[in-house]
């Protein structure tokens, strides 16, 4: 027979929280311990589970006795005080403190005496969530001593991505009890070690797999260590024992950040704070967990002034559609540069969360999304490299040449060369600013004259540093670019660099090669002869480019073999409206069309599509073809709405006009529509063949009533043409 137990676990303080905080928070908090529930039994495989409220914040289930009975509510207590700690910190800037009670039920459901076993059952239960946990009368607590004692923690490993250069900044260790156990969750430790009082114990035995498992990490990368601040304050946390470990393994304090959890509170402030001080002495970087999750965010930030900043996952999700949070992170974002630190969103799960974050400034990122962790220690997804956005091209550029076009030949030194060799290359050679530094032929490091002439001029710098290696004194991580990048990206990268390394110039390669050099005065100087050539095709109305944009924009995805198609865009009757409402209000009507296609382009096309204003009434907007039918779907909608707000009163109600065409007949008028007309592109073609085609659709889109779409059917233009075009 299957022995059942009765589950209790209850919100502690219940009727003090509902007095502070309003019945609607309580409610809140129920239904998140029971889907806390409900999510701890189906990772069980305790199907049917049904919770059953004895009381106001008490939730009761059963499930089967496949445990100690006091093993199974400590776990279902565990995880729901992990899951509802941060709508506690969000509201209360407080913990969360549930009880758990239980009790077997010896026989059956279909029993005759079940009624009676399970009221029992309950008030047993009942009875025992008001006394304090004694952690002596869990099994659970033997077995968590056996793992500290054997060892059994591993550490898997999480990327994270910098979303500037699409590298790995570095990953974070994340603690593994033994696999199979209800402590392969690091809830489940870290909850369990905290009770009994083991934390600093279980932190070390993680810190020393994670540094011990790491394997090689390349220069600039970084190792995240999760840190309880009360594990820093512990008198036997000695960076002594830390650094030896990493010197064992290859591993200097520049390669670790520590992560401290906003979540966690400090009892000690003042030895916490000069712990940490001493650890960055020693070289340590500093980064804060969870920030957004409670009240001390921003607190914790200005006392600990950390070099990275760990956005909360409750921030993340669903940023791409809300404009709040993503006008918090925003600013979250430029807080963090003003200050020195770098913002790292956590728990992205989607491409479009990801690429909101590179748009709005996040510097790096991590989650599911780019990957999972894993040991030994994955790389990130391919798809998530080269996350393209908005930002990432200037809509006043169309195109730019790739870098390598203005490169100019470098110095190059193997990591072998002394430092006095470059001193005296410099002194020679007054054109060269730079030496790269290089390790058969593959970019190792850069070393600035302005910065190695610093280095030497400084009391002892000839005597520290003469005879030492060049990769002593040179730059580990200088921006690397591959020839082919644009200029305009490439300009991008550079300025977000720090501060003091922003003008250093750039190192180019082929293949992984070393290639070129170039200096980022001459990325500028392109950028700004393509701006001022672009400024002249601009529209003063609209502010979008014009024919000379668009026969380059055309030219090149020819040149690159890109398939795409054209959206011609035409209002009807606009010259009617015209005449009759002056050309102010006309204007107003092309603006209208302007900012609509703007907006649908942000919305339904890829960040490479490019509309433009050849002049009048007339755009062109240059999309991949897949894009084609929601761009047009939402232009004709939108326009056929908003366009009414330009009519008066009596005209929009009846929906036309009474005015004077080109033959200075009065007639009736329909409101102005705009008309769509699409072609394709998929191979070598002339502008002409391109513009001999756009004029035949737009003609057949211009003859359908309304705001209509006509889309060529016949074969994309660049290949062979037998059918006809359809609307």
């Amino acid at each position: 027979m299957l022995t059942r137990t009765l589950i209790l676990i209850t919100i502690k303080d219940y009727v003090k929280l509902k007095e502070m905080y309003g019945q609607s928070f309580v409610d809140l908090l129920e239904k998140e311990l029971g889907e806390s529930l409900a999510s701890t039994a189906a990772a069980n495989k305790a199907r049917n589970m049904r919770v059953i409220r004895p009381a106001a914040g008490k939730a009761a289930f059963l499930v089967p006795q496949d445990n100690n009975p006091a093993d199974i509510a400590y776990e279902y207590k565990t995880q729901a005080q992990k899951d509802l700690e941060p709508t506690m910190l969000r509201h209360t800037g407080l913990g969360i403190d549930l009880g758990m009670g239980f009790a077997p039920i010896p026989i059956a459901p279909d029993n005759d005496q079940w009624g009676a076993a399970l009221n029992k059952a309950l008030n047993t239960a009942l009875r025992m969530e008001s006394r304090p946990l004694n952690m002596n009368e869990l099994s659970i607590t033997s077995r968590f001593n056996t793992i500290l004692v054997q060892g059994w923690v591993s550490a898997h490993y999480q990327p994270i991505l910098d979303f500037r250069t699409d590298t790995i900044l570095g990953w974070e260790a994340l603690a593994r009890g033994p696999e199979g156990s209800a402590f392969r969750s690091p809830v489940m430790l870290f909850q369990t070690a905290e009770e009994l009082g083991r934390l600093f114990a279980l932190e070390k035995l993680c810190r020393e797999a994670a540094i011990r498992n790491v394997g090689e990490l390349k220069d600039g990368q970084k190792l995240f260590l999760n840190i309880h601040p009360k594990t820093m304050a512990d008198p036997s946390f000695s960076p002594g024992q830390t650094l030896d470990l990493m010197d064992k393994y290859g591993l200097t304090p520049d390669n670790v950040v520590f992560e401290i959890t906003e979540q966690h509170s400090v009892q000690d402030f003042d030895l916490f704070y000069r712990a940490l001080a001493h650890y960055r002495s020693q070289g340590f970087q500093i980064a804060v967990d969870d920030a957004g999750a409670g009240y001390s965010g921003l607190t914790l930030i200005a006392e600990l002034q950390p070099d990275y900043i760990k956005l909360d996952k409750s921030l993340i999700d669903d940023i791409h559609k809300d404009p709040v949070k993503r006008a918090l992170v925003e600013t979250t974002a430029t807080f963090a540069d003003k200050i020195g630190s770098r913002i790292i969103g956590e728990g992205i799960e989607t491409r479009e969360q990801a690429i909101c974050l590179k748009n709005i400034g996040v510097h790096c990122g991590q989650g599911y999304f780019l990957a999972r962790p894993a040991a030994p220690k994955p790389d990130v997804n391919e798809e998530c490299r080269h996350l393209k956005t908005v930002g990432d091209i200037s809509n006043n550029i169309i195109c730019s040449p790739p870098v390598g076009d203005l490169a100019k030949a470098p110095h190059a030194m193997e990591m072998s060369c002394l430092v006095a060799s470059a001193h005296d290359f410099f002194r020679k050679n007054d054109t060269f600013t730079n030496i790269v530094v290089v390790r058969d032929n593959v970019p190792k490091g850069l070393v600035m004259e302005y910065h190695l002439n610093r280095q030497l001029s400084s009391q002892f710098g000839i005597a520290l540093y003469h005879k030492r290696s060049i990769d002593t004194i040179m730059d580990k991580s200088p921006l690397i670019v591959d020839a082919d990048m644009p200029v305009e990206q490439a300009a991008r990268t550079a300025m977000k660099r720090e501060h003091i390394k922003t003008y250093d110039d750039i190192i180019v390669t082929k293949k992984g090669l070393l290639y070129d050099v170039v200096t980022v005065q001459d990325l500028l100087n392109v950028l700004a002869k393509i701006q001022v050539e672009m400024a002249k095709g601009t529209n003063p109305l609209t502010g979008l480019p014009g024919n000379v944009a668009i026969e380059q924009e055309v030219e090149t995805r020819i040149k690159q073999k890109r398939q795409f198609s054209i959206i011609y865009g035409d209002l009807d009757h606009f010259k009617v409206y015209n005449d009759t409402y002056g050309f102010k209000s006309g204007d107003r009507i092309i603006k209208l069309a302007a900012d609509i296609m703007s907006w649908a382009t942000r919305k339904h096309a890829p960040h490479d599509a490019r509309l433009c204003h050849i002049g009048g009434d007339d755009f062109v907007l240059i999309t991949p073809p897949d894009s084609v039918h929601k761009l047009c779907q939402s232009i004709t909608r939108c326009f056929g709405r908003l366009v009414k707000s330009c009519y008066c009163m009596e005209d929009k109600e009846r929906g036309w006009i009474r005015a004077r065409g080109r033959d200075d007949k009065e007639r009736r008028y329909p409101l102005v529509t705009i008309s769509l007309g699409v072609i394709e592109i998929d191979g070598p073609c002339s502008l002409m063949e391109i513009g001999e085609r756009a004029a035949h659709i737009k003609k057949y889109a211009k003859s359908i009533p309304g705001n209509s779409v006509a889309i060529d059917r016949r074969p994309a233009i660049g290949k062979s043409e037998s059918a006809t075009c359809r609307g």
